[in-house]
Order: structure tokens, then sequence, then C-alpha cells
């Protein structure tokens, strides 16, 4: 552990109390709302493909959410920056990954954060990025101004260090989930531990943080697309200290006006997930009881039924973030289950099929 480990400066103001009663008010409704599988599957996507479209147009992609969206489901756009649409794409992947990492609670380290900028810049078979080797910079876009100048790039493996020791002992002395996320948002974008991509990998991080510690409510929520709609508000918060210089106040200044912005926008994001899941739920006719019976990851299964009369291993492994082994097993015991049945036993294209029941 590192020898000065991280110590974020922060205190309970009224509006974070506030804000984290109305966050754990939507969670509790949310964990026990039960919607059709494939009106969540259906939520689940578009709420992906909002995530990338909103993450990456802050950093300047020009596609369209409409235009993202086609890409995701396998369209070609022929009139637009191929950078553009491989952006995109790799965001989508590091989304799944991060979701993927989430539900097996794999633990946060370095090389897992290197591994997830990699995925994002250079795609899903990238080996894991090293930090940046000098200074860089944050700087306007129109007038070329520095906004922000970060650490030296010797400190980057110490600060990064000290930032994971920070999270373990969190976890450890039970920091509320939001906190958690919130800070080391902040605390990544503070670093700035690579030349590009750092607001990407930050905003993928605070949504891992949150769906690995029970605040994920099903996928349904885009913390990106609120801060890409309020850009002012979200750079603005992240400037905690008047002097651009880490050096000259910002590494130990209040962090309250970044916690307040996030919190009121994750109530906000919370309450809007949650007021559709009900408004939906009124809709919708009861299930059948053996539905209702189902674990999350087998309902969201039996959602891919909605859309086709079979189903594959590859379609499971890649609904659920899982290895191809894992699908099989569930598969195997959904077969046990009695809901699921092998329509096709050839060992390469084998395909699954519901039970009469």
């Amino acid at each position: 552990m590192p020898k000065n480990p991280w110590q974020p400066k922060y205190n309970y103001s009224e509006t974070i109390v506030k804000a984290l009663m109305e966050i754990e008010g939507a969670k509790a409704v949310m964990d026990h709302v039960t919607l059709p599988p494939a009106i969540e599957n259906e939520l689940r996507h578009r709420t992906r493909i909002r995530s990338s479209h909103y993450s990456t147009s802050i950093e300047g992609n020009r596609l369209t959410l409409n235009e993202v969206a086609e890409v995701l489901e396998g369209q070609e756009l022929v009139s637009h920056r191929e950078r553009d649409v491989l952006e995109v794409r790799n965001y989508w992947n590091a989304l799944l990954k991060v979701e993927k990492w989430a539900a097996s609670k794999t633990p946060l380290m370095e090389k897992s954060i290197r591994q997830l900028h990699a995925i994002l810049e250079k795609g899903k078979r990238a080996k894991p990025t090293p930090y940046r080797d000098g200074q860089n910079a944050v700087r306007d876009s129109i007038t070329r101004e520095i906004v922000y100048m970060p650490p030296e790039a010797e400190e980057v493996p110490i600060l990064m260090a000290e930032m994971i020791a920070w999270i373990n002992k969190a976890e450890k002395e039970n920091i509320p989930v939001p906190i958690i996320a919130a800070l080391v948002h902040y605390q990544l974008v503070t670093i700035h531990p690579f030349w590009d991509g750092n607001g990407r990998t930050a905003r993928l991080l605070a949504t891992y943080i949150l769906h690995r510690g029970g605040y994920g409510i099903n996928g349904f929520f885009s913390l990106e697309e609120h801060h890409a709609r309020d850009l002012v508000g979200y750079y603005d918060s992240l400037m905690v200290h008047p002097n651009h210089n880490y050096y000259m106040g910002r590494a130990d200044a209040s962090l309250n006006k970044w916690l307040e912005y996030f919190f009121r926008t994750l109530a906000c994001v919370f309450t809007e997930a949650k007021n559709e899941a009900l408004h939906l739920l009124k809709k919708e006719p009861d299930e059948p009881a053996w539905l209702r019976k189902l674990d999350r990851r087998a309902r969201i299964v039996a959602g891919l039924f909605s859309k086709s009369e079979y189903i594959t291993a590859s379609d499971v492994a890649a609904i659920l973030g899982l290895s191809p082994r894992m699908a099989r097993e569930l598969l195997r015991e959904w077969i046990n289950d009695g809901w699921l049945s092998i329509s096709d036993s050839s060992k390469k294209g084998r395909q699954y099929s519901l039970t009469a029941v």
C-alpha cells in the first residue's frame, strides 16, 4: 500500500444528504420492480446506445444518436469519419466489459483500468495502455488556453496506486457506493493518467462501481447523457479550485462542489428510471407463474425468445457478458429447471428453445 494514501476532502452537506436519500429511495423501488424480460432487454439496449453516444459526443464525436444506433446494430455509415464509428463501437464494447466485470464482482485494479482504456482507444483485443510518459494539459477547444494542468508523468503510477488503495479502504469502511463512484470519477480525470480518453474512462469507472456495488438498477440509467446535456455544469463542477494547476490548490481542495453536482445528477437519473419502470409496469399484463420464478439472468435470456424461437450459447454469452463456457453451464442448469430444452443437439450448431411449460 502507498505510504501516503489518497485522502479526498469532503463533508456531508445538506445537498449531498438529500440527494443520497433520493438515490436510495429510487434504488429501493427498482430493486423490487420486475418487468417482462423483452422490455428489460429493450430498455437496457437503448440505455447502452445512449451512453455510447453521449459519452463520446462529450469528446467531440460527430455521430447523431440515430447514427450511433445504426452503427451499433450493424449498419454501415459511409459518409462519416471511420474514427467516429470506431469510437462508439469501442465505447459499446468497453461498456459491456464493465457490466461483465461488475456482474462477476471483479476487483478494480490498475491493470483493469489500463485494459478498459485500451478497449476504448484500440478495441477489444488491445493490450493494457501504459500510463503517459510526459506532461499533458486540458485546453479550451476554442481559445486553446490551458483549463487544467495535471500532475507530472512520474507521479501518475503513485497517484493511481493511492487511488486503488483508497477504494479498497472505502469499501471495507462501508462508505456509500455512490460516493466511491463519484470520487473515483473525479480522481481519474484529476490524475489524467493517459494521453487521451481520460473522461470516457472515468465515466465508465463510475458506472462500473455503481453496478458492482448494487446500484446498477438493471442497467436502465445513463449518467453520460445527463453530463452531455449539461456540459457547462459538468466541467464547472470538476473545477474545485480556481487555479488550473494540480500543484497549486486542486490536489488539496474540498470536493463538495463535484459531489453535490454528481449526486444531484444521479438522483435525477435514478428517479427518471424508476418512473419509467413504474409506468411500464402498469401497462403490462400479469406474467405467467414460470417466468416470475426465474432469477434476473434467466429472465434476460427468456427475453431473447421475444424475437426468435431458438437461441444459442453465443446469444446467452453476448447478452449476459459471460464466457461461452459459463453460458453453456447456465443453459444446462436451466434445462434441468425445466423451462429450456435442446432443439438442435449438434455440437457446433446447438440451439435451445422454451419447453411446453
